[in-house]
């Protein structure tokens, strides 16, 4: 009976050593493949950043290249020299709407990036939607009173607060 035992703790431990192997070598693939995905997560990005560069006309100024804007770019008026938010581009437009809907919260910069239907996980992104925010403030528009939420200026949100059912707060 012991040798039948003992036989049966043998063949388990094989099967263990066994299947621990196994589970190794899935483990490493798995890291393999993690990191191609990596690289071609990042080769992608940088062909699409290329070939938006390569889409732009470039000049040559005095032996330099130099690109130019894809489009016609509109510049982010300061607010007093303007009539009301209609007059920004559309993507300003929805940030400015974001941010009456922030209300005393404000709008964060990742945020901003889901309003401009960007990709949060790229970081280059968010500080895209980031630098726009930071712009808005330079104009005018939004003010930053907590570091990283940008929020309609106090006799705004007032204002945009008094149209609310209750008055909102």
């Amino acid at each position: 009976m012991r040798a039948v035992l003992e036989t049966r703790r043998k063949a388990a431990a094989v099967r263990v050593e066994e299947l621990e192997a196994e589970l190794e070598r899935a483990r490493a693939a798995l890291a393999d493949a993690e990191e191609a995905l990596r690289r071609r997560v990042i080769g992608l990005e940088q062909y699409l950043e290329a070939l938006a560069e390569a889409d732009a006309p470039a000049e040559v100024i005095g032996g330099a290249t130099q690109r130019k804007p894809v489009g016609p770019r509109r510049a982010v008026p300061h607010r007093q020299n303007t009539t009301g938010a209609q007059e920004l581009s559309p993507d300003y437009q929805a940030l400015m709407a974001a941010a009456v809907e922030g209300g005393r919260d404000g709008l964060g910069a990742r945020r901003a990036a889901v309003v401009l239907g960007w990709d949060t996980a790229s970081a280059s992104r968010v500080e895209g939607a980031r630098a726009r925010l930071k712009r808005l403030v330079e104009r005018g528009w939004l003010v930053e009173e907590k570091p990283g939420r940008f929020m309609l200026p106090a006799q705004e949100r007032e204002a945009a607060g008094a149209g609310r059912p209750g008055g909102g707060s």
